[in-house]
């Protein structure tokens, strides 16, 4: 490869186009598959020579609603999350569709179907769709690139957030990737319409209609862009329709000879109609490969008010309706034999996951077995989202919910509401200042009878020990919620501490009202790079 191109991440290669393409600032909460695209950034030596903003937010709505203050001051801007940060975000993202953009705004989401690190496969371009804004779907690693700076320039020209949707196979891959010519930053530049961020119903009815009228003028760029290409084919009974990475598990099945059907590579939406026009009017059925939930394919039936060609996919049982899609699957919806090499034997006992070795959360599982489910039997603990979820599992079984970020302390209250005791909840401390705090302040103003345990390992573990913000923080932020003093409790949860540690448990079972008890010890895993970065001379 030359000195221009690169060798990279769909995740890196998001971020290295904004780079590239002039923005001054990322806004992002961790979440795997998207975490990469600020790594990459905080690592940047490009970055840092043009002090672009890339510190975490506290969530995705704060991500996203701080891009918007930057899109307002005329700067290119990029926010991004996994799929479900999206659903956290949804308040601002929507609204942006109405507010629209000054300086160019990007809202970069990595979808994960077959939930390989999430609770759901839900697919981000429903959101989008709901909010009218274009979205730009690569189907490889150069496109994740090329696309910011087209999404940048589609963002300005028709003042709108642009939605950039990857999926955990482009995000997780790596491809060589040539870079284009660096741009610079945006100056500062105010609205012309001073009130065009103002959303009083009077101001955003004006600005809903406004949206409206866009939609027309951005189909037809979809219609006319580069990412969405055409390719005829001779065998006419069968017209494929394949978006993003699908493209290219399309192309895989026809190595050795042309895809014979007339083929749509989708890249950019809103859907082009003037190329499903042209199939539909070709093909006696239509097949649509996706990434995802049915979007395209249930779109694709509210077009077709003309031509008879039927419509085939993940609604019709072509292609499985959840899961990740591959090869394998899209050449059995085309009907084609599977090919004998492609039938691997399971040779690996599947191994499920596990606490690492010396985890905190180990001794502070033993502590509320002995104290809460020895006691009181299962049924009294819920949980959130993170490394110690795997409380679920073997050999502790200590929590019974994990839902959503946050939803550990609402649902422990919600139960102590309805007469369960003991309610407790178990909740990290990054997840804690994401999305824990409000859930919280309920629990105080109607001072609830929860025990609330904040495990406090100093980072945001399970997606690669970034840092918390609530790191030196619980404390305070517990009694400005107006948590009583004393039944804030910290203890360093060890194995030499353990009797104290249940006792502490057991005092603050018997207080009527709102207790937060916080083992407090740093992660394994971040403790070991810290000694291996001072071993070698670097900075912790």
């Amino acid at each position: 490869m030359d000195n221009n191109t690169l060798l990279l991440l769909g995740d890196e290669a998001v971020a290295q186009g904004a780079l590239d393409a002039g923005v001054s600032g990322f806004y992002a909460y961790p979440g795997t598959p998207s975490t990469e695209i600020m790594e990459y950034v905080q690592h940047s030596k490009q970055a840092a020579e043009k002090n672009i903003h890339r510190t975490w937010s506290a969530n995705e709505k704060t991500a996203v609603e701080a891009a918007l203050g930057m899109s307002y001051t005329g700067k290119r801007t990029m926010a991004m999350m996994k799929h479900v940060g999206l659903n956290v975000a949804a308040d601002p993202f929507i609204n942006s569709g109405i507010t629209g953009a000054n300086g160019g705004i990007i809202v970069t989401v990595a979808d994960d179907p077959s939930m390989h690190s999430s609770q759901d496969e839900q697919d981000s371009r429903v959101l989008a769709n709901f909010a009218m804004v274009p979205i730009l779907e690569p189907s490889n690693q150069q496109e994740a690139y090329q696309m910011c700076f087209t999404a940048f320039e589609l963002s300005e020209k028709f003042q709108t957030p642009v939605m950039l949707r990857l999926t955990t196979r482009i995000a997780h891959s790596r491809s060589g990737v040539k870079r284009g010519a660096p741009l610079d930053e945006n100056q500062l530049a105010m609205p012309e319409d001073k009130r065009q961020f103002v959303l009083l119903p009077a101001i955003a009815r004006g600005r809903y209609k406004l949206l409206l009228e866009k939609q027309p003028s951005l189909e037809d760029e979809a219609n006319n862009s580069p990412y969405n290409r055409y390719y005829e084919g001779s065998d006419t009974r069968l017209g494929i329709i394949a978006s993003g990475i699908a493209y290219n598990y399309v192309m895989e099945n026809f190595q050795d000879q042309p895809c014979p059907y007339p083929l749509l590579k989708l890249s950019q939406y809103p859907i082009p109609r003037k190329y499903i026009e042209r199939m539909v009017d070709q093909c006696d059925e239509v097949l649509v490969i996706e990434e995802g939930m049915p979007v395209v394919e249930e779109k694709l039936r509210g077009l077709l008010d003309r031509g008879p060609a039927v419509v085939k996919g993940r609604m019709t049982g072509e292609l499985p309706r959840d899961g990740e899609l591959n090869p394998i699957l899209v050449r059995k919806a085309l009907g084609l034999e599977a090919h004998p090499s492609t039938v691997a034997p399971e040779v690996i006992a599947p191994r499920p996951p596990a606490l690492c070795p010396g985890c905190s959360h180990i001794d502070a599982y033993h502590a509320i077995n002995e104290a809460i489910k020895a006691e009181y039997g299962d049924g009294h603990v819920f949980a959130d989202i993170g490394c110690y979820t795997l409380g679920a599992l073997p050999p502790f079984e200590a929590i019974n919910s994990c839902v959503d970020m946050g939803a550990s302390i609402t649902m422990a209250k919600g139960a102590a509401d309805a007469g369960l005791y003991p309610s407790a909840a178990v909740i990290g401390d990054s997840t804690f200042t994401h999305s824990g705090m409000t859930g919280l302040l309920d629990a105080v103003i109607e001072n609830s009878n929860i025990v609330v345990f904040i495990l406090d390992n100093s980072t945001t573990a399970m997606t690669g020990g970034q840092n918390s913000h609530a790191n030196g923080r619980l404390h305070q932020i517990c009694e400005g919620l107006g948590v009583d003093a004393e039944h804030i409790r910290s203890i360093m949860p060890k194995r030499n501490t353990h009797d104290q540690f249940v006792q502490i448990i057991k005092e603050e079972l018997d207080y009527k009202g709102v207790s937060v008890i916080i083992p407090q010890r740093e992660c394994v895993q971040t403790q070991l790079r810290r000694a291996k970065q001072k071993q070698q001379g670097g900075k912790a």
